[in-house]
């Protein structure tokens, strides 16, 4: 049981939001700040403030990245382990770190005062290597800055102390206060050029909601995280299904490594996103939001809280918003936890719902069926702020950018082995050529569209345009010089995705593990023909078998390297002519049975020799 003290501080954090189980995550984060741990007394105590079981408070504590069992030390230093920040030099950062706190990854200072930790991407691709301490971002980290940074705590600095230059736009704004960059290299017509407050919630007043809707299928506007669902066609069907509540979310969660572009617009365009989002609540008849931001940009939340009560003040949120008698709309904003599955729809839905963030079985689809059984619309905050846009200029003004299949601009995040990162908002049908001369990537060798999930590319494909038709992203884009090893970076986007795997299907819970290893093996020189088959056959199955997208993408970095890159599985590959397995060592074979029978072989191994 919870000592006293321990037990008051849960109550009335639970307390604080209504003991209602399905904030669950919410209070863990209070809960997780205050303790530093949340142990089996803590969840215990959750559990009888929220009527639930312990089992169910543990089974979403184990769940999240961000949440402990184990006490975390007071700091928290979470260094950024993704594939850019790697070769941006994160293993000299990895050891200064180490050197100076006196403790390994994974460790907690005997004091209790610091705990040094690694995790997916934070969102800092265009200024790596980066690391958060606490909910402070740090970015472009060398070893001197870090073993600085260090220091500075180690003295007595509170993490918001070491922030000295303040980044570009917003981020100098006091509730953010960061020294993040927004990095905008190129701002195109619709999102990141100036944008007249209101004009289209304005618009969508005058207009039925049947009418709003009409408007968004007319300019073609289709989901900006990746998949390019129809905007208007998702808010019709939960329109038309019917239901005594419906809800709005936004996807705020962008956790493909590589991907930034919405942390920019959340950071510059936070009331673009709210106004889209109040012009899809009325389109489809919705009185209650989520905005659902990843964990990674807590430091956004200060700030963003400041944006809804202004909006409120202003009859923009709440009530009979702009005097429109009835139209009534309220938001929240819901923090992640570092989970990459709550990118997932229905995973995300499961989180907001204060449960472990596993996806839904389909059908029925969110827009029937979604948070809390209810007809729910999700979109990114792209999407979003598009919407605001197509209702302030018109739809056909929308629709007359970009290709025919692909309407408007689009965000695009480009980090990796180039001049320039940083944010393009560009017409959909530029080609990955184009792109690489913007940015300044003269020696990109491969190119990386969509993040892990989306498809590795060669020279010979440059040709390629950035589209629905052809190649579609969600934003990420990472370029990779001549010198990157393929398979190091096949390698490491499998490890990420067997980390990130929410464990519920057998297909990506094991067959992403198969796949690692066997790249492994090729990586080894051991391989030979038989494995890529394998490879093939493995991965397609995969595809087609697991539950949700993030399996029916995982086997992406293997299928598309062997598709554009063969000479590098080649040029590994071992024929054997024998009959016998490359890859078979008899010691290694043996080793088990050695164990077992606590004895040597006497046909294979060394006598022993006298002592």
């Amino acid at each position: 049981m919870a000592n006293t003290t321990q037990a008051a501080i849960i109550n009335e954090i639970c307390a604080t939001y209504g003991n209602d189980e399905r904030r669950m995550i919410d209070i863990l984060h209070a809960v997780q700040g205050r303790l530093r741990g949340i142990d089996s007394a803590a969840m215990h105590t959750i559990a009888e403030a929220l009527s639930c079981t312990r089992v169910q408070v543990e089974g979403v504590v184990t769940f999240y990245a961000f949440f402990s069992r184990e006490r975390k030390g007071d700091i928290t230093i979470r260094l950024c382990d993704d594939i850019i920040d790697r070769h941006a030099g994160l293993a000299d950062v990895i050891e200064v770190f180490q050197q100076e706190l006196g403790i390994a990854v994974g460790e907690t200072s005997a004091d209790g005062r610091f705990s040094l930790d690694v995790t997916t991407c934070i969102g800092m691709c265009d200024q790596a290597p980066a690391a958060m301490v606490n909910e402070v971002i740090l970015t472009s980290l060398t070893p001197d800055r870090a073993r600085q940074f260090i220091r500075q705590i180690q003295a007595g600095d509170t993490p918001k102390s070491l922030v000295h230059d303040l980044g570009d736009g917003q981020n100098a704004h006091p509730l953010i206060h960061a020294m993040v960059n927004n990095h905008i290299r190129e701002a195109g017509e619709v999102l990141l050029t100036d944008v007249p407050a209101e004009q289209g919630l304005t618009q969508a007043l005058t207009l039925n909601p049947a009418d709003i809707i009409d408007a968004i299928n007319t300019a073609g506007l289709r989901g900006r995280g990746g998949a390019g669902f129809p905007t208007g066609r998702k808010w019709g069907i939960a329109a038309a299904t019917t239901a005594a509540q419906r809800y709005i979310i936004c996807n705020a969660d962008e956790g493909e490594p590589g991907t930034f572009k919405d942390r920019v617009l959340l950071t510059e365009r936070p009331h673009l996103l709210v106004e889209g989002m109040t012009i899809a609540a009325r389109a489809i008849g919705s009185e209650h939001g989520i905005i659902y931001l990843r964990g990674e940009y807590a430091y956004l939340l200060p700030y963003l809280e400041a944006v809804l009560q202004e909006r409120r003040k202003k009859n923009l949120l709440g009530n009979d918003i702009g005097e429109v008698k009835g139209f009534n709309f309220e938001l929240r904003i819901q923090l992640g936890a570092g989970a990459y599955i709550c990118g997932e729809e229905s995973a995300l839905i499961s989180s907001c719902e204060g449960l472990r963030g596993e996806p839904k079985t389909r059908p029925p689809y969110p827009v029937e069926a979604g948070y809390l059984g209810c007809p729910t619309a999700v979109n990114n905050v792209e999407t979003y702020c598009c919407v605001a846009r197509i209702l302030d200029r018109g739809a056909e003004w929308f629709k007359a950018i970009g290709t025919q299949e692909s309407s408007g601009t689009k965000l695009l995040s480009v980090c990796g082995d180039c001049e320039a990162p940083g944010v393009y908002e560009l017409p959909y049908g530029i080609t990955v050529a184009e792109l690489l001369v913007k940015v300044g990537a003269q020696d990109a060798a491969a190119v990386q569209i969509g993040g892990p999930s989306g498809e590795l590319i060669a020279s010979d494909s440059f040709n390629r345009r950035i589209c629905f038709e052809d190649l579609p992203t969600g934003g990420a884009i990472i370029v990779f010089a001549s010198h990157r090893n393929i398979l190091d970076i096949v390698a490491y986007f499998l490890d990420f995705f067997v980390e990130e795997s929410c464990g519920y299907c057998t297909p990506c819970r094991v067959g992403n593990v198969f796949l690692k290893e066997r790249i492994d093996k090729i990586r080894r020189g051991l391989a030979e023909p038989e494995d890529l088959d394998y490879l093939r056959e493995l991965g397609n199955t995969i595809i087609k078998t697991s539950r949700c997208g993030l399996g029916q993408t995982s086997p992406n970095p293997v299928l598309s390297s062997m598709k554009h890159f063969p000479l590098v599985y080649a040029a590994l590959l071992k024929t054997c002519t024998d009959g016998m397995q490359a890859s078979f060592n008899i010691q290694d074979a043996l080793e088990e049975s050695r164990r077992l029978a606590k004895r040597r072989s006497t046909i294979y191994d060394e006598p022993y020799k006298d002592q």
